[in-house]
């Protein structure tokens, strides 16, 4: 069987482009991991954000890589992967440091997001953005009294210790970051490229689209939402952000809807396709940083954690400004 032009420019533009350049910001993400550990960095990177990592219990490597999630959260993701990989961390501090990154994160994502929401729903953008950050910083704090709670209070007095002694020069820290790249490359690759196959398969075979539609058949549990809130709702979940966006910003401009009823919209939209957007973009590589079963359990946790933030936050406006 033949592929036509259009096909071959289908799978170009919507699977190998966007795979290449996937496995190309995880490869810089590693190699930039790989160059911190190399050069015995990350004790001076932790020092950043001592007093929530000192609080919190955390080691010196969760306290790199939230500062490095600061400029790629792929690089942080890889710098837990290893130190998990190494013995340098256990399971549970594991799973606290990715779900301890959602700030910085936040903030990496905060100038799009700004830039996305001030043209459409203009001042309603600052009350919605303010609460996605109180959600985001209420999670960090969170994470960080469980950390004092759950791990060894031996991690506060090492997570800041003085740095090894640094490799002679950079050649040698070329090598052993080379060296430790082509051994994680290969097998971030080996699970990376297949599951984006198939959530790329699930796509076109319009899965996700029919589930996000099932999702949306049960909106009437929201009695006190318009048809028009939940119209913004439902092409959020269908499309992106912008669609409902732009639904809310034209609803807004012909003053159909109020700025809180957009905003409480906005919020339930972003909650409910959160998770779904979760599988389809952080699956693959998630998959290809830790192992399978551990990516799958970190991502549930994430989007659980962020779930329920953005409802309390969401449930404290609308009980703030029912009024």
């Amino acid at each position: 069987m033949e592929l036509s032009v259009d096909t071959l420019a289908m799978l170009w533009s919507q699977l190998v482009w966007p795979l290449i350049r996937l496995l190309f910001f995880i490869s810089v993400g590693l190699l930039v991991a790989n160059v911190l550990e190399s050069l015995n960095w990350t004790a001076k990177v932790a020092r950043i954000a001592r007093p929530l990592i000192v609080w919190g219990r955390f080691s010196e490597r969760v306290g790199a890589a939230f500062v490095m999630a600061l400029i790629s959260g792929v690089a942080a993701n890889t710098m837990l992967a290893e130190a998990y990989d190494r013995g340098e961390i256990d399971r549970k501090e594991l799973i606290l440091a990715n779900l301890f990154n959602s700030l910085p994160t936040y903030f990496l994502h905060l100038p799009t997001m700004i830039f996305i929401t001030l043209p459409l729903i203009k001042g309603a953008a600052f009350i919605y953005v303010g609460i996605t950050f109180v959600a985001a910083l209420l999670r960090t704090l969170t994470i960080v009294a469980v950390g004092r709670w759950l791990l060894n209070p031996t991690h506060a007095s090492t997570a800041l210790t003085p740095p090894a002694a640094k490799p002679t020069n950079w050649q040698d820290v070329g090598r052993k970051a080379w060296r430790r790249f082509k051994k994680r490359i290969r097998k971030i690759t080996l699970f990376t490229v297949p599951i984006y196959i198939v959530i790329f398969i699930m796509n076109r075979m319009a899965f996700f689209a029919w589930l996000e539609e099932q999702v949306a058949g049960y909106l009437s549990f929201l009695p006190w939402l318009s048809p028009q809130a939940i119209g913004i709702i439902v092409l959020q979940m269908a499309a992106e952000l912008t669609a409902g966006l732009a639904a809310a910003g034209a609803l807004l401009q012909d003053n159909v809807l109020s700025h809180r009823e957009i905003i409480i919209a906005l919020l339930i939209g972003n909650i409910l396709s959160s998770p779904l957007r979760a599988v389809r973009h952080q699956l693959p590589y998630y998959a290809g940083i830790f192992k399978p079963k551990l990516a799958v359990a970190l991502i549930v946790y994430n989007q659980l954690f962020r779930v329920v933030s953005l409802a309390l936050a969401a449930a404290i406006y609308i009980v703030v400004t029912a009024a």
